[in-house]
């Protein structure tokens, strides 16, 4: 059985699959043929959108696209400490 992250892990492993699903956006624009780095794109954004839907379901939405999964009952995003109040940055 995986354990959870905490926070900090949580926000450490977004910010590496960000950056993975970055730098290959910008091979892909310049090899967009190239099915390795197309799969490897699809698994990495795969990844970066799971854990910012997880990462909003338990702290509070780090972009737009994720704040229905924390806001459900109210908006509440400003309400939450931001990531760098918490030495996130």
């Amino acid at each position: 059985m995986t354990r959870q992250m905490n926070r900090m892990e949580l926000l450490d492993h977004i910010n590496k699959v960000s950056f993975a699903v970055d730098e290959v956006k910008l091979y892909l624009d310049t090899h967009p043929c190239d099915r390795d780095a197309l799969a490897y794109f699809k698994e990495y954004s795969r990844q970066r959108n799971e854990a910012l839907t997880e990462y909003a379901g338990l702290y509070g939405p780090l972009t737009i696209d994720t704040a229905d999964a924390s806001c459900e009952e109210r908006w509440k995003w400003i309400n939450e400490p931001w990531p760098w109040q918490e030495g996130g940055c």
